[in-house]
């Protein structure tokens, strides 16, 4: 059982497709007319009247006129990379058969192009809504209309924590259909939807379902973890397509699905429209998503938590630590404070606090409902994206050390949130390392702040790395991985 991201995957042919078993005998309109009943009100003020639908118009249902409006906009999309190959028989790699049977293709690895298939959504003038993992390291990306005409895209913005990307069609026409945003706050469950994209690479498809749910989080897909649930089927080759609403507007990009054999099982996973539009907004000026900074963090209410606090039930997100210098503070939170709800929203964990706040932007001031000492109040944060306060100095470490190969920066809350690391930490973090070097082969990964070295306490980037030129005898490194210190002894 698992949780799988529709990953971009080479396309294949779906086969295997079975005939549909032969038509049943279709019922009656006498008979379906005896079997339901249609509530109609007769007269102002009166009681409701039941009676038999009187023709057929009354029990006809067809999504075809929002189908027509929204399936023009929603286009394949095609990403293709260039991956190098090894021979496909082992003996091509023994220079003795080489010299007798040639070499399979040429000496060493061989190029081939790798192909992957997902869907996207047009949303205003030539830009395309997808998703990361369905363009992730591609070199070419070309999208596919319904009436068959074709484009080269380019990815004008990634954003990995979203898992959404967006893309520019070359020398877009002013015709291109578009799908407007709707507003998914507004969604509630049992709301009916379509599910519009290109499943196994068949063609253009269009399911329907009801939302099961609409602020599902802790799913472990991306970083913001806050999706709108659905039953309407959702297959691979569906990534980065329409989720739309019954007055056929954007509701959420389709994303993933919960599945015991990799198809449907009626568990679908779409990022909701308003994230959606953030990330839009952001590929219009070419930036980066800029997200509110808090400047505190957060942990789940649990039972013991919410009775230990008098709340009725577990709710919201604890206050664990403050930044002295974040909004957070400037509001007035303080360890132990519990936020139960956003601009009015009920946030019922972290993951629900995380979307609703980012999606408040980065202008301006939003208002939190707290609990503090087992009463309510409200207090307002201010919105704003992460400072630097201290420049960020990236350097990458040479030479041979511990943490050769490894890319460092100094921190500050820009980079912490970069990186995903808890609000308030000092000194100065592993951004990257490279593969197969000392750092990559002692252990060392993203996130990492390294606190000390031989007894002396890295506070700068540039002490770092003149730390790393010295050959002591034996290296003694303390590190913070997620808020554990690891110490370490290493031969110089």
């Amino acid at each position: 059982m698992s949780f799988a991201a529709m990953t971009g995957r080479e396309r294949r042919q779906a086969g295997g497709v079975a005939s549909p078993p032969g038509a049943a005998a279709q019922p009656t309109l006498a008979a379906v007319l005896g079997a339901l009943l249609v509530i109609v009100p007769a007269t102002a003020g009166a009681d409701t009247v039941r009676r038999v639908p009187a023709e057929q118009a009354e029990i006809t249902l067809s999504f075809a006129p929002v189908v027509r409006r929204v399936v023009p906009a929603v286009v394949n999309v095609y990403a293709s990379r260039v991956v190098a190959t090894r021979s496909l028989s082992p003996f091509f790699e023994d220079p003795f058969f080489r010299r007798f049977f040639g070499d399979g293709g040429g000496e060493g690895p061989r190029q081939r192009l790798q192909s992957s298939l997902g869907s996207g959504v047009i949303v205003e003038g030539g830009l395309v809504v997808t998703n990361h993992h369905v363009i992730e390291n591609a070199d070419e990306v070309r999208v596919a209309l319904t009436d068959r005409r074709e484009f080269d895209a380019d990815v004008v913005l990634k954003d990995e924590g979203s898992d959404l990307a967006v893309l520019k069609i070359r020398g877009a026409p002013e015709d291109l259909p578009t799908v407007p945003f709707g507003e998914s706050d507004a969604l509630e469950v049992g709301d009916i939807v379509l599910a519009v994209g290109n499943p196994f690479g068949v063609g253009q498809t269009v399911t329907q379902g009801i939302v099961s749910a609409v602020a599902r989080t802790q799913v472990g897909i991306t970083d913001y973890q806050f999706f709108i649930q659905t039953d309407a089927a959702i297959n691979p080759g569906n990534s980065g397509g329409a989720l739309v609403d019954m007055a056929g507007r954007l509701v959420g990009i389709n994303t993933a699905i919960f599945s015991r054999d990799g198809g449907s099982n009626g568990i679908g996973f779409a990022v909701p429209s308003n994230m959606v539009r953030l990330v839009v907004d952001a590929a219009r000026t070419g930036s980066v998503v800029r997200r509110p900074w808090f400047g505190a963090t957060l942990q789940a209410v649990s039972a013991e938590i919410a009775e230990g606090l008098g709340l009725d039930r577990p709710r919201g997100a604890i206050v664990t630590t403050v930044h002295p210098d974040g909004p957070a503070a400037e509001a007035g939170l303080r360890a132990g404070d519990v936020v139960v709800a956003v601009d009015g929203v009920a946030v019922d964990d972290p993951d629900a606090f995380g979307y609703r706040f980012t999606t408040r932007g980065t202008d301006g001031a939003t208002p939190l409902t707290i609990v503090r000492d087992g009463r309510e109040r409200t207090v307002t944060v201010r919105l704003g994206p992460p400072p630097e306060t201290v420049p960020r100095d990236e350097r990458t470490i040479g030479g041979y050390a511990p943490l050769s190969g490894a890319t460092v920066m100094n921190l500050s809350p820009a980079v912490g949130e970069e990186l995903k690391l808890p609000s308030g930490k000092t000194g100065v973090v592993v951004a990257a390392v490279t593969p197969g070097s000392p750092a990559a082969s002692i252990g060392f990964a993203p996130g990492d702040v390294v606190v000390e070295v031989n007894g002396e306490r890295v506070d700068t980037t540039r002490t770092l790395e003149q730390m790393m030129r010295e050959r002591p005898g034996t290296w003694r490194l303390v590190v913070d991985r997620g808020g554990e210190l690891l110490r370490l002894a290493l031969r110089g």
